[in-house]
């Protein structure tokens, strides 16, 4: 009993979130101290950056909207309980996983002659590698989330423990015993075949395998407008990380950037966790007053979190990037600073209210505002002299402008005031604080370096 008071489905998120982000902390600051050049660590992250980007977009998609189907669809209400207590609509997005995994692998080993990345036309680093791990990869991330679906929050919590601290053993011990940058890669795949294992184990054990094309039809209409969302606008790193490799074509330049386009791991896993905990309670009307109401004091709880330990990040982040990672690295403390920014957005909910209801064409329309406005915005940022600073800031501005266009829409069309899910006067206290602390950074009238 002891297990489950202290972790539930929102924590238990978090607690995953928060181990993958420091694993691949851990990873970043080992391989700066190590034998690996800049450019090694360029290759390694621009292949977990490209794994990314041709996955994320309908992963995202196809797990967000198994959330508030699940138990709530028309397929399985009209065919009614199975009996077994095994969810066939756990089984068929599994299935759905495996499919879209499949066709960009296949179309990854179709275009990979074609491909170019820092002028390796035709010759891009560890590019089957690659593919492998894209095919690999993606049905996995469902083990978290058939876990929370099963109520098994502590298991979420001993999962990632187990599985991150096997990935941080056998991506970093390669590196330092001097192997090759293509030995963390081995490490990768070792614990994705790991994971897999768990996964079939899962399977059996929660979800009725039944295919039904009914589901996965209605499971991809409700999806299919969250998958375009992700790929029209991508998160913040995607977007960026499209720009600076076309823009500059240097490893080394990619590298400073990614290293510091990373948001604060606090604020992520905090809101992550809630937000898709959040989806099923939207899903039935009649829970709707209740479930406003937990959301907004959920969300000021992560404020007296998530601001201050931002301010005080923010404060520090000069004197930590050098010290954490190297000296070369001073310029990334610059990019993270405009990325603690992201606090102020990501701290509202808007979209789980509306994706909960699903209505997921609404998020599909904010994110083609969100690109129509980043990209130009980007360039122009650079042009003007902003260089790897601008492009951050400029994802600020339209991840903002995006929460605006859903927090209007909850408003206008759905009677849903911002004050009914918001702690409206926490936020704009703590909005108001931050940035005038940024701007004080930023001018270096405030300057712990």
């Amino acid at each position: 009993m002891g297990k489950t008071k202290l972790i539930d489905n929102i924590s238990g998120l978090q607690l995953f979130q928060l181990m993958r982000f420091v694993t691949f902390l851990i990873v970043s600051i080992v391989f700066t101290k190590s034998h690996l050049t800049r450019a090694d660590i360029g290759s390694w992250e621009m292949f977990l950056f490209i794994a990314g980007l041709m996955s994320f977009f309908w992963v995202t998609g196809i797990i967000q909207s198994l959330l508030p189907l699940y138990h709530r669809n028309r397929t399985y209400r009209k065919m009614g309980d199975n009996g077994t207590g095994k969810s066939p609509e756990i089984f068929n997005a599994f299935l759905l996983l495996c499919f879209f995994s499949l066709l960009f692998f296949v179309i990854g080993h179709s275009i990979k002659y074609h491909f170019s990345v820092f002028n390796f036309s035709g010759n891009v680093p560890y590019l089957n590698l690659l593919l492998l791990y894209l095919l690999l990869s993606n049905p996995v991330c469902l083990i978290e989330y058939i876990y929370l679906l099963n109520n098994r929050s502590y298991r979420i919590f001993q999962y990632g423990l187990y599985t991150f601290s096997l990935q941080l053993v056998l991506i970093i011990a390669p590196i330092l015993m001097g192997k090759d940058i293509i030995w963390a890669i081995y490490g990768l795949l070792a614990v994705t075949a790991v994971r897999w294992i768990w996964l079939i184990v899962l399977l059996r054990r929660y979800t009725e395998m039944k295919v039904s094309f009914e589901f996965m039809k209605e499971h991809m209409y409700l999806g299919l407008p969250l998958i375009l969302t992700s790929l029209i606008s991508g998160s913040a790193q995607y977007t960026d990380g499209v720009i600076i490799s076309a823009v500059y074509r240097d490893p080394a330049m990619f590298a400073w950037f990614r290293y510091g386009a990373k948001e604060f791991p606090l604020v992520l896993m905090l809101a992550n966790g809630l937000s898709s905990a959040m989806l099923p309670e939207f899903s039935t009307r009649t829970r709707m007053k209740e479930s406003l109401i937990k959301i907004r004091l959920k969300s000021e709880k992560l404020m007296h979190i998530c601001f201050p330990a931002t301010m005080l990040m923010m404060l520090f982040a000069r004197w930590i990037f050098p010290r954490m990672f190297t000296p070369e690295f001073q310029k990334s403390a610059d990019i993270f600073l405009i990325y603690t920014l992201l606090v102020i957005p990501r701290l509202l909910f808007p979209q789980t209210i509306i994706v909960g209801r699903k209505k997921t064409h609404i998020a599909l329309i904010a994110s083609i505002i969100e690109v129509l406005v980043n990209i130009p915005l980007s360039l122009l940022m650079i042009k003007w002299g902003y260089g790897l600073v601008g492009v951050a800031l400029a994802t600020f501005i339209v991840y903002t402008l995006g929460k605006v266009y859903l927090a209007g829409y909850l408003w206008v069309k759905m009677k849903i005031k911002p004050g009914e899910y918001i702690p409206v006067a926490t936020f704009l206290i703590y909005s108001t604080l931050l940035t005038l602390l940024f701007v004080l950074i930023d001018h270096r009238i405030i300057d712990i370096h």
